[in-house]
């Protein structure tokens, strides 16, 4: 029988295309680096670079971004196996503007529909799904057939298994979410671009709710939680979630820093790392793949919340999103020194833990002191903030700026 997978991620992939200039709007924008993208794949290679066998399920265009999708899964690690092409839908790209500190703005290309949206259930296959020690799926696959109907088939395999071997822990194990049933993250990811309706969907409350029945991890900021939940205050949209079934509600509160409450009762808040944010994109799929990790490490939750915020930060001081994801002892160097050192000239030659060959990408642009620099001018980054590793799709769209006071994953 195949070893399970560490994390097998499913839903949202594209090519993520962004300005190697910041300061800059896109129409004077001269230079563009060529990224993997899409939020699940991301939190699988952020998983990847950690250490983790991870995979994703979704599908590209059947053309050359595609193509080059399955490449650069290959380079950093993940399995492509569960990724298929669709004749006839292009691959999705998005284009960002970086404005550091806070102002990031996307723009998604995903028409005529995302191929991603057309992930049918027999594409899923439902013995790893059940047998992966953690599944990550995310709001935005609920939003479309046949995505929708794929990604609740994924979870009620999840759940039927979790039935069938009991989610206690064994004598002096230390519970986990999911126990011996396995962990299934629902990241509430709401891009009101994507569903019919925007923020006013009639059918996405609806849904939500569906998804999270079979969850046993919510992750969601203040906007998302209140579509799942209703509720936007903190510490009621966290009892919420715990009341909907999930054993661990992590909320982003933005520049108040990220909750996380536990069914155990074990509720902790942790501000973020100071850090001289280049690009706050990318920021909350570090954290998600840290946070993957830190669970299947069986740490407590003060400590996973940390390390995850720590690699969100981490990626906030970096360009790219997929190749910026930090290795351990990037992690393990930030939370050291209680803050995120200016990133290394080119961090895809830093020294990198054994058995890490292939997982890096050569895309990362070069960094010198406070300034970006790749095949384009560089341009002063914002002076030290405490990051807001929420903020994977800019303000405009999700999370609201970040703060000087600190926010979170």
């Amino acid at each position: 029988m195949p070893e399970p997978y560490d994390v097998i991620t499913m839903g949202r992939i594209g090519v993520d295309l962004y300005p190697l200039q910041t300061g800059v709007p896109l129409a004077r924008v001269e230079a563009f680096g060529k990224f993997l993208g899409g939020s699940p794949s991301n939190v699988a290679v952020a998983a990847a670079r950690l250490g983790r066998r991870t995979a994703v399920i979704t599908r590209t265009g059947q053309d050359p971004f595609g193509d080059y999708l399955h490449q650069a899964l290959g380079e950093f690690g993940v399995d492509d196996r569960w990724v298929s092409a669709v004749a006839g839908l292009p691959t999705p790209v998005t284009f960002c503007e970086i404005f550091p500190p806070d102002d990031f703005p996307l723009y998604f290309y995903r028409l005529p529909k995302a191929p991603d949206l057309e992930i049918h259930g027999e594409d899923v296959d439902l013995d790893a799904v059940r047998d992966a020690r953690v599944f990550w799926m995310t709001g935005t696959g609920l939003c479309a057939e046949p995505s929708f109907s794929a990604t609740l088939t994924a979870l009620r395999a999840r759940t039927s298994m979790a039935d069938a071997r009991g989610t206690g822990d064994a004598p002096g194990e230390r519970h986990v979410p999911g126990g011996r049933g396995g962990i299934t993250v629902f990241d509430l990811d709401w891009r009101p671009m994507f569903w019919d309706g925007g923020d006013h969907s009639p059918v996405a409350p609806a849904r939500y709710r569906e998804a999270l029945a079979h969850a046993t991890v919510a992750v969601g900021n203040l906007d998302e939680c209140a579509i799942a939940t209703g509720e936007r205050e903190p510490h009621r949209a966290a009892h919420a979630l715990l009341a909907a079934g999930v054993e661990l509600a992590v909320v982003k509160q933005g520049p108040a820093g990220v909750l996380a409450a536990h069914r155990d009762g074990t509720t902790v808040e942790i501000p973020p790392l100071p850090v001289d944010v280049v690009n706050g994109l990318g920021a909350g799929d570090a954290f998600g793949g840290a946070l993957c990790h830190g669970l299947l490490a069986g740490w407590d939750t003060e400590r996973v919340m940390r390390y995850a915020n720590a690699a969100g930060a981490i990626v906030a001081s970096r360009l790219a999103c997929s190749s910026a994801m930090p290795f351990p002892h990037e992690v393990e160097h930030a939370l050291a020194e209680g803050k995120v050192a200016p990133g290394p000239a080119d961090p895809t030659s830093s020294p990198r833990p054994a058995g890490t060959a292939g997982r890096a990408s050569a895309e990362e642009p070069t960094r010198t002191g406070g300034h970006t620099s790749a095949a384009g001018p560089a341009h002063p980054v914002a002076p030290t903030h405490p990051v807001d590793p929420s903020h994977r799709n800019g303000p405009s769209h999700r999370n609201g700026p970040t703060s000087a006071t600190g926010a979170a994953p």
